[in-house]
């Protein structure tokens, strides 16, 4: 698979009728599709990279932000057949171009991802999180 029939969109609206599958690769008790969607249209700021041969979601990334200070990017996915194409980088270079206004931009990622995010500009930091997995499928 290539890259050569990937756009990159910001409005919500063009998740609607995009094939969404192999994403949360890992997770045990993974969101629906319909959560998956809720997801993204929630964000403040998303950027889709749409696989325009098969009208299919390659990846995505979303921020939250108060608009004003701060934002924190909570999802960056790339579905598995697409991975080690660069969409990842180019997503996470997209969404910077978005809210690159802000004071901080936060994310927490695992640490065998913290390399690629030292790659596109992120330092390691210190962080807390709570995870309640029970409810990892957002129902």
């Amino acid at each position: 698979m290539t890259t050569k029939n990937i756009i990159y969109s910001i409005k919500k609206e063009d998740i609607n009728g995009l094939k969404i599958r192999g994403f949360f690769e890992g997770w045990s008790n993974k969101p629906s599709c319909e959560v998956l969607r809720a997801s993204i249209k929630n964000a403040n700021y998303i950027v889709l990279a749409i696989d325009t041969d098969n009208n299919k979601l390659a990846g995505y990334i979303t921020a939250i932000t108060d608009g004003v200070l701060s934002a924190y990017i909570p999802f960056l996915e790339v579905e598995c057949s697409y991975q080690k194409q660069k969409i990842g980088t180019t997503l996470v270079k997209k969404m910077l171009e978005q809210i690159n206004h802000l004071y901080m931009i936060d994310l927490v990622c695992d640490k065998e991802l913290a390399s690629f995010y030292r790659k596109v500009g992120f330092e390691s930091w210190h962080a807390m999180i709570k995870r309640n997995y029970s409810n990892q499928s957002g129902v």
